[in-house]
């Protein structure tokens, strides 16, 4: 933690009284100080994965090693849980001494768990049965840097299974292994947005205008689900073409691919008017705003409805920095999502 001048004021010196070498010396300090919390914290965290592991690992071996007809799975557990939590308090609850046990089955080689993850991560990530799924979660995690809570609401929001829809089995199993990846702008694009956040009941009757304001007061969260490496630039972003205002209901900057995202929020079916409008604010932001370094900017028409008809006939010959998404107030069907993605799987062979 680098101390600022109000910092080295608080010390009672005064500030002539602080040398420039003094002044190093309470940076590398305080450096040094910042560094070895995080590495203790870094520490705690592998002994407690490693920990646990062990625990998972004394478990089965003493289910597998003749005593599993005698004392065996939930009998078992709770036997443990009582006894270990009289000698040692808290942390050895039945769902706890459970969630160690299936952290060894899954991953039997100690290596394999990341230590990047806290144990609170991977009790999230092991409630995912399905392997690819819960691979792709925990890649995401460590690419993203989520917290627990961020890690549940993309579960809840089915975000593997999102992503997974628009891709062939080969993306698919690659999704699994390396997280989303952001090379291009079709990378960091979903289908379909979810804006569950919004507490907005279904059936509603809201403006667009109060659809945005909505996102806005939840822009934390907005921009969770936006994905990583967005920030926010402007609302209402105001442009003049041939004399006219127009006003791009949103503006992102992203920082990875180095380019600004225009999104336009419709309440009912996107119309080819629409794309139009769009296609001229990436003319606009091409020419008036990008700077030296910038790549071309991206559009995005978030609309409750979409005709892909349509869509496909609006923007041939455009820019394929168009994109044309849903967004819904509710979190998706997740076993419904499952059951087309391994439709998808299947029909690939």
């Amino acid at each position: 933690m680098k101390r600022n001048d109000t910092d080295i004021a608080n010390t009672g010196l005064r500030e002539e009284e602080v040398s420039q070498p003094y002044r190093e010396l309470i940076e590398r300090i305080s450096r040094r100080y910042a560094e070895g919390q995080a590495q203790a914290a870094r520490s705690v965290n592998e002994a407690i994965i490693q920990t646990n592991w062990k625990i998972g690992q004394h478990i089965v071996e003493y289910e597998q090693n003749g005593n599993k007809k005698a004392e065996y799975g939930k009998a078992l557990l709770d036997k443990l849980s009582k006894d270990l939590s009289l000698l040692h308090g808290k942390g050895f609850s039945r769902s706890n001494l459970q969630r160690m046990r299936q952290f060894y089955l899954t991953y039997p080689i100690c290596a394999t768990p990341s230590h990047k993850l806290s144990w609170s991560h991977w009790v999230e990530l092991l409630k995912v049965s399905d392997e690819l799924e819960r691979s792709f979660y925990q890649q995401q995690t460590m690419l993203e840097n989520w917290s627990v809570a961020e890690l549940k609401r993309q579960l809840d929001s089915g975000l593997f299974m999102r992503f997974a829809l628009s891709k062939n089995k080969e993306k698919i199993l690659q999704l699994a292994q390396q997280g989303q990846i952001i090379e291009s702008p079709a990378d960091a694009v979903k289908d379909v947005y979810v804006f569950e956040f919004l507490k907005i009941p279904e059936p509603y009757m809201c403006s667009e205008t109060d659809l945005e304001t909505g996102l806005l007061d939840n822009l934390q969260t907005f921009l969770l689900e936006l994905g990583k490496g967005f920030t926010f630039v402007g609302r209402q972003y105001r442009i003049m073409i041939d004399n006219t205002h127009y006003r791009v209901d949103l503006v992102f900057y992203h920082r990875i691919l180095r380019c600004f995202f225009l999104i336009d929020i419709k309440i009912n079916r996107v119309k080819h008017g629409d794309i139009g409008q769009m296609n001229m604010y990436l003319g606009y932001f091409a020419k008036e705003e990008n700077y030296e370094g910038d790549n071309p900017p991206v559009g995005i028409i978030l609309s409750k409805e979409k005709d892909d008809l349509l869509v496909e006939y609006a923007t041939y010959g455009m820019s394929s920095q168009l994109f044309v998404s849903k967004y819904q107030l509710y979190l998706p069907d997740r076993d419904e999502l499952r059951r087309l993605i391994n439709q998808q799987l299947n029909n690939d062979f």
